[in-house]
């Protein structure tokens, strides 16, 4: 499994992740519980990591970080035309990786926990 780049559809209990290599090929998806979720990615070798900008987005970046991975958050609006089918969860985050790989995506710059508080 050589996942560069993996997109992870944040929800309230349920997330999807759709991990792509290097050619944007779909080599690892997984559905997985809120709990779940820091153990799922600790066992994947350190890669991109995407997250579309919402309210638990800061924190997800923050502690995903702590497990050495680089995360980027984007905004919903740059993810929606990288959407393929039906709007859902696998589609959501195969469109969250694709977004990822483009070259002149904007990324949403992270916040620290101060600053969400204000």
């Amino acid at each position: 499994m050589n996942i560069v780049f993996l997109g992870i559809d944040l929800a309230k209990n349920v997330f999807q992740l759709c991990g792509l290599n290097q050619a944007g090929k779909p080599v690892y998806t997984k559905r997985t519980g809120r709990k779940e979720l820091l153990q799922t990615l600790a066992n994947i070798p350190a890669c991109l990591i995407g997250i579309e900008a919402s309210t638990g987005a800061f924190y997800w970046q923050r502690e995903l970080e702590k497990l050495g991975h680089k995360v980027k958050v984007i905004s919903p609006q740059y993810v929606r035309p990288f959407v393929r089918g039906q709007k859902n969860d696998g589609n959501d985050a195969q469109a969250i990786a694709v977004a990822l790989m483009q070259p002149t995506m904007q990324f949403v710059p992270p916040k620290s926990p101060e600053q969400q508080d204000i």
